[in-house]
């Protein structure tokens, strides 16, 4: 009777036993497959994000191109210009080199209609809004960056030249920090100032002169004054 009572006093307690078993491992699978399930999701997102940069870098650094321009000058040497054409933006950077080698900066924003002007070993910027004859010249090198042409020869006997004067509107002092990028980095150091075309000077001295020479066989003197307020 003791050994009959004992073994049932067991199989009443083994159920107990069986049943928490189970529940325990069951668990275990459970959180197994949430943390993997997690860490290949964080995986994936990574991966994602990494491709996406590796993707979108050569593209836009193949939206950048730079155009030489050369055209004979009679009286002096070749004139040498750079133009860094941002197609995916739509912006032209001109550096204008002189012969005292000092670098001039136009930047043609064709999306705002601007060209800003930036004299060398100044700080000040000079504003004026784009004409047709500024949207044919940057298509003209909008279309030889698609080329892939980086050198651009103009003939000198056939190069049309001819001289703007633009005036400085004295009274017309723009706060930087209101201006768009790129021409905000390229002025955040320096009074802005708009400009105007005018006949000329007359009386007045000319105060800069900026040469700037387009792929087609156009050359401008642009040449700034300060107009009376």
């Amino acid at each position: 009777m003791m050994g009959c009572w004992k073994r049932s006093e067991t199989s009443l307690e083994d159920p107990q036993c069986m049943h928490c078993g189970p529940i325990g491992s069951s668990r275990f699978p459970h959180r197994v497959f949430w943390g993997s399930l997690t860490a290949t999701l964080l995986i994936i997102i990574i991966a994602l994000i990494v491709s996406g940069k590796v993707v979108l870098q050569p593209e836009t650094e193949s939206s950048l191109q730079v155009v030489r321009i050369t055209v004979p000058d009679p009286p002096a040497a070749l004139i040498n210009q750079s133009a860094l054409v941002d197609k995916h933006n739509n912006i032209v950077t001109y550096y204008v080199t002189s012969q005292n080698n000092h670098t001039s900066t136009v930047l043609f924003d064709i999306n705002h209609g601007l060209i800003c002007y930036k004299p060398d070993n100044q700080d000040t910027c000079f504003l004026r809004q784009m004409e047709t004859s500024d949207y044919e010249n940057m298509h003209v090198l909008l279309n030889e960056s698609q080329q892939q042409m980086s050198q651009v020869w103009l003939v000198g006997n056939e190069t049309q030249r001819h001289t703007e004067f633009l005036g400085v509107l004295a009274g017309s002092h723009v706060e930087s920090s209101t201006l768009q990028e790129p021409l905000h980095t390229l002025c955040q150091q320096g009074p802005v100032y708009w400009t105007r075309k005018a006949d000329g000077p007359k009386e007045r001295l000319i105060y800069f002169c900026i040469d700037i020479c387009f792929p087609s066989n156009i050359c401008v003197s642009v040449c700034f004054y300060y107009l009376p307020e």
